[in-house]
């Protein structure tokens, strides 16, 4: 019998695949054909899904849901690799493939595709006034497991603000990204699209259980009990029914919310825990986090909830929630755009666990089911600046110098200028504090008496009455 012609199949196989979607699915499915044949007892995709081919085949990609992260609905198309014909439909939750897509897997029907960022004004991010903390040192673990690029990019907006807004040692970030270095599901990246210059974050980890164990192994040795610890989790998670699990590197491994937080577990007391998770189904790790965590105060922002998968924005270069999280956090978006609302809705100072998370809820337009859990009121008002009070004249005395100092725009935003003015007011920190409780101590003297005279007056009646 003579075989078919492969281009013949492939056209036969690309026709045919594109006819058994409904009229809503096409512009809302993305149709991928590997052109390589899939061998007899292989699997299809990750192995915990347990698909296996059961003969030799041609494989469709049919994602019925392109900009949500992964596990999200999805369909392998099965034909027969000589006449083309339909051998099976299979449902999944995962992409047919491993570390990255093979080379061979082509996009021939492609609605959903990156949008480019709207022509919008963006401001020059603001170099604030440095930030005053109390004793306790403030650590964070970022962390990706099969990281696209839009993970990664989360991941820089989290370090960069870390760094430049809240003046982090970079020695004590951690990093978790897929294989411990730059790369990517999409690549190896060298620049960020928020502002095209090249990547700053230190990756140390790889994105999986043991390169998180490593961290907190680490971390042991170092949480005292006034430290604050932020935690970051990316890329990628599902739930099976049996618990939530975040995905990592390689090859689509799972780390189960239960794992997680057993390690979680294994630090010791500590101030503060600050939690903020974007893969899908996130939210089945709230309850756990909260029951496990040393910490005397937690909160947890998840962007989505235990049955729910997560979304990446229309450009495919951030994912939404946690894009609008990290800029509250920040006071600007990656781009150095403005910010819809001020997310510090108590004007105290301080963004706290329950703004950002407000106010990414808010704005995030896409289909995210963003939840939030907390162990007490306490840990709602935890703030990666660990601040316990604002001394505005702190601000008053350093703008001028900082507007007398800084180089005109854009180098006057650059990183290097905010890492020597946060130098500098760390030296200082211990002269200006100790001054500051000194005249705190004054003022409350003086003050004091007028307060209670005025609450006294206002309440006057009350009073009488209740005596009466």
């Amino acid at each position: 019998m003579k075989k078919e012609d492969p281009q013949r199949v492939y056209d036969s196989i690309r026709a045919q695949a594109f006819s058994r979607l409904a009229p809503e699915q096409h512009l809302t499915t993305n149709l991928y054909l590997d052109e390589l044949p899939r061998k007899k007892g292989e699997y299809l995709g990750p192995q915990f899904q347990k698909i296996v081919a059961e003969q030799a085949c041609l494989l469709v990609f049919a994602d019925d849901n392109p900009a949500a992260n992964f596990g999200h609905d999805c369909r392998y198309l099965l034909y027969h690799p000589e006449n083309g014909s339909l051998l099976k439909e299979i449902p999944a939750r995962f992409p047919p493939y491993g570390n990255k897509p093979p080379e061979t897997l082509k996009a021939f029907h492609e609605p959903v595709k990156a949008i480019p960022p709207s022509n919008l004004f963006h401001i020059p991010p603001i170099l604030r006034c440095p930030i005053i903390f109390p004793d306790g040192t403030r650590y964070a673990v970022l962390y990706s497991g099969m990281s696209n690029k839009r993970h990664l990019n989360d991941l820089e907006f989290c370090y960069r603000t870390l760094i430049d807004r809240y003046a982090f040692d970079p020695s004590h970030i951690y990093v978790c990204n897929y294989d411990c270095s730059l790369d990517t599901q999409d690549g190896l990246q060298t620049i960020w699209p928020g502002d095209n210059t090249p990547y700053r974050i230190q990756v140390n980890q790889p994105g999986n259980q043991a390169g998180f164990q490593a961290v907190l192994s680490d971390l042991r040795g170092k949480l005292q009990s006034q430290d604050v610890l932020f935690i970051h989790t990316n890329n990628h998670g599902d739930n099976f029914g049996s618990g939530s699990f975040l995905c990592e590197y390689p090859n689509w491994g799972t780390y189960p919310a239960t794992q997680f937080c057993a390690d979680l577990a294994t630090l010791p007391p500590f101030r503060a825990l600050l939690v903020m998770m974007e893969q899908c189904n996130s939210g089945g790790f709230n309850a756990p986090v909260l029951a496990a965590s040393t910490a005397s105060a937690t909160s947890i922002a998840s962007a989505a909830i235990a049955t729910q998968s997560s979304y990446a924005s229309p450009d495919l270069n951030w994912d939404t929630f946690a894009f609008e999280w990290i800029a509250a956090q920040a006071g600007h978006d990656a781009y150095g755009g403005a910010l819809s609302f001020n997310p510090d809705t108590n004007m105290d100072g301080v963004i706290e666990a329950t703004e950002a998370f407000n106010y990414a809820k808010a704005v995030d337009t896409q289909p995210d089911s963003p939840n939030f859990s907390e162990s007490s009121a306490a840990g709602g008002d935890i703030g990666l600046s660990q601040q316990y009070w604002i001394w505005w004249t702190w601000c008053w005395l350093f703008r001028p110098e900082i507007e007398k100092y800084s180089p005109p725009f854009p180098e006057g935003q650059r990183p290097e200028f905010a890492t020597a003015v946060n130098g500098i007011a760390a030296q200082l920190q211990k002269t200006i504090v100790a001054t500051l409780d000194r005249s705190v101590a004054e003022v409350r003297k003086e003050l004091a008496p007028k307060i209670h005279s005025a609450f006294e007056a206002a309440f006057a009646a009350e009073k009488a009455q209740k005596a009466s």
